[in-house]
């Protein structure tokens, strides 16, 4: 499995596929291409579907500014190497093409060639599953934490601290905004409004109102494509800080204990990345959200003081309901339903690792095997549910806009 460094990323929303992966291409294409006059890049498959509403082309043309850009949509060329797939084209003075670039952006901001191994390129880790991860703890009676450290060495924490700050100013940034996002939906801000109501409130409700807040300031963020963690995602990246956020503020919990939180979050994180998939694109959301509230539960789980058995069965939990879960999103904005989703993904981690405080950590299903079932599942899902808003909500929204 790749470093913890290829998981959580900092960058601008809305989309780590479609705006932080093309933008990353884009800045290497340039640097190769210095003598470009201009340039064109053919988008193709769901990179072309949603891509408009994802800044797609907005982000390529400020990256290769200063030369002009042609965007060509292809919404009907799906590579078999991964749906997300552009092409860019250098051209000279009189129109010639000088090179061209095939490259797929895969989900999290990571971008490959056609051809290239999609997992574990890095091998960082020398295990890729819980089974195997777990038995490593057991032997050498460890926590998964220590595992993180015992691959990545001791400057994970100056990295996950970085990611840690870069989250705290997320939440506080959303939580301080009002008005409306960007885009045809004109969908409200309402991060403040629910911190407001949840500050006063000093029950279980004012807690759970609380995560909904610093979850929805940051999925708010990242709809207006502000700064953000990929956690596995841009489209998922609320769920991690905002419960993380609400758990050290009520649990007045130490910076060493949310680092901890983040590495096992990142590990649970990579499995799935490293086994299925996070691309919204290809597994539809059950990869993006589901991922981001198996990551959360396992978090909480240890931050709670629960067992590796106890880990791992929230993770398996959080994850099995989800299974099956599509990516609609309306008009290509990660915006409605996603932002919701975040909010509901984020206390449904947090139940998901109550559930398996109570047990003893023992269960039918393993978090191995229902990763493996999401990916198959992904692989089953027909497109019109991976990320083109061609079916489900999205397209009952274009019905009744239609008449």
């Amino acid at each position: 499995m790749d470093s913890l460094k290829e998981l959580f990323k900092i960058g601008n929303g809305p989309s780590s596929s479609h705006t932080m992966g093309p933008e990353r291409a884009a800045k290497k294409f340039k640097s190769e291409n210095p003598d470009a006059v201009s340039f064109r890049v053919e988008l193709y498959g769901s990179l072309a579907a949603t891509g408009r509403g994802h800044l797609t082309d907005s982000v390529i043309i400020e990256t290769l500014s200063p030369r002009h850009t042609e965007i060509i949509w292809k919404p009907e060329i799906v590579h078999d190497y991964h749906t997300n797939g552009m092409k860019f084209i250098s051209l000279d003075g009189n129109g010639g093409i000088t090179r061209e670039w095939l490259v797929f952006s895969v989900g999290g901001g990571t971008i490959m060639e056609e051809g290239e191994s999609r997992h574990g390129l890095t091998k960082v880790y020398s295990l890729s599953t819980m089974t195997e991860i777990m038995e490593w703890c057991e032997i050498n009676r460890k926590e998964m934490w220590e595992y993180v450290e015992e691959m990545e060495g001791p400057s994970v924490w100056e990295f996950l601290q970085n990611i840690w700050e870069a989250m705290e100013n997320c939440v506080k940034t959303g939580i301080n905004k009002t008005g409306v996002l960007p885009g045809t939906l004109k969908y409200p801000r309402k991060a403040q409004s629910f911190y407001r109501k949840a500050r006063r409130d000093n029950s279980r409700n004012g807690f759970t109102g609380r995560i909904f807040a610093y979850t929805l300031a940051v999925s708010e963020e990242n709809g207006g494509g502000g700064r953000v963690v990929t956690a596995p995602t841009c489209g998922a990246s609320g769920a991690i800080p905002g419960l993380l956020y609400a758990l050290k503020e009520e649990y007045k919990l130490s910076d060493d204990e949310v680092l901890k939180g983040l590495a096992i979050a990142g590990l649970i994180g990579n499995m799935i990345k490293e086994n299925a998939t996070i691309s919204g694109a290809e597994g539809g959301c059950q990869a993006e959200i589901g991922t981001a509230c198996s990551m959360a539960a396992g978090m909480t789980t240890f931050i709670l003081g629960g067992s590796i058995k106890q880990i791992e069965y929230a993770a398996e939990i959080a994850l099995e309901h989800h299974l099956g879960l599509t990516c609609d999103p309306i008009g290509g904005y990660v915006q409605v339903p996603c932002i919701e989703r975040n909010a509901a993904a984020a206390v449904r981690a947090l139940d998901s690792a109550n559930y398996s405080l109570y047990t003893d950590g023992q269960h039918v299903v393993s978090f191995d095997q229902v990763v493996l079932t999401m990916k198959e599942t992904g692989m089953d899902l027909r497109c019109e549910y991976k990320e083109t808003s061609l079916g489900g909500l999205a397209k009952m929204q274009i019905l009744s806009s239609t008449g």
